[in-house]
């Protein structure tokens, strides 16, 4: 699901997305353990997000009544969410949330350089594969990771040791991921500080055109075309794929729990409701 642009307003786009979201390249599924296809509306300008805490409290507690210390901590843990959406992404990765034999290589991929951490790596793997190895997609992109063999080719080494560069082999998959993101991320600071692309910061505090931003459009649709935009494109690829990684960033840095299903092979923890 992609994301739908508004006419309305000054610029803003309004993006909904459905909480219980599907598999590799469907709908983003916000962490928050709700049952059901509740809408949630993201209201954004460029990509300063307004993720209103009235909202992720009536998605987490489903519009039932608890208790007022209930809502009081589920007030707390949607303004963490919000922070965490709209922030760096260089948050500590929760290993609980991923595959135990994958936390070792994530880790070490988030380590690669200081633009991108572990939980955009998840994130980013999770969009791409749902953590299968063995994917073929359908532009010949293999492995976890589903890069292409262009870019496999350029970026990736032998960093599991065993003597080849496979992109079916996790930790190469994996790193190559991060080295081809720091590219990104380098490509996006240069084009920060020769002024071709401005950060601004609202009000509010949303940034729009961080070095994150830029390099999550430029891996989904290429720097060039970020570089011709002057800054994250507002087009339905960019923006979609975006948003459809931060919108994760929260669930792998445990501060809600992941829908059931939503990481394969990892058991979420339960949030605690009112038995009342």
């Amino acid at each position: 699901m992609g994301v739908k642009e508004s006419e309305g307003g000054t610029g803003s786009n309004a993006v909904m997305y459905g909480v219980a979201g599907a598999g590799v390249g469907g709908c983003v599924m916000i962490p928050l353990a709700v049952a059901g296809a509740v809408p949630l509306i993201i209201i954004f300008g460029g990509l300063g997000v307004l993720f209103a805490p009235l909202i992720a409290l009536i998605l987490l507690f489903g519009g039932g009544g608890g208790s007022a210390d209930d809502y009081s901590s589920a007030n707390d843990t949607a303004n963490q969410m919000v922070g965490v959406l709209q922030g760096d992404g260089k948050g500590e990765l929760d290993t609980a949330t991923v595959p135990t034999d994958l936390v070792d290589p994530i880790q070490k991929a988030g380590e690669q350089c200081d633009a991108i951490g572990p939980i955009v790596i998840a994130s980013q793997l999770e969009k791409a594969s749902g953590f299968n190895s063995t994917l073929v997609g359908p532009h010949g992109e293999t492995g976890i990771s589903q890069l292409t063999p262009d870019i496999f080719s350029k970026y990736g080494k032998d960093d599991d040791g065993n003597g080849t560069t496979q992109a079916t082999d996790n930790k190469d998959s994996i790193m190559t991921l991060s080295r081809y993101m720091c590219d990104l991320a380098s490509q996006g600071q240069t084009l920060l500080d020769n002024g071709t692309v401005v950060k601004t910061t609202d009000p509010n505090g949303n940034t729009t055109n961080s070095v994150l931003d830029l390099s999550l459009a430029g891996y989904a649709i290429g720097m060039d075309a970020v570089k011709a935009a002057k800054g994250v494109p507002q087009s339905n690829d960019a923006l979609s794929y975006v948003l459809a990684i931060r919108a994760q960033f929260a669930k792998y840095q445990g501060i809600a729990a992941p829908p059931s299903g939503a990481t394969p092979g990892v058991t979420p923890t339960a949030v605690p409701t009112d038995t009342n």
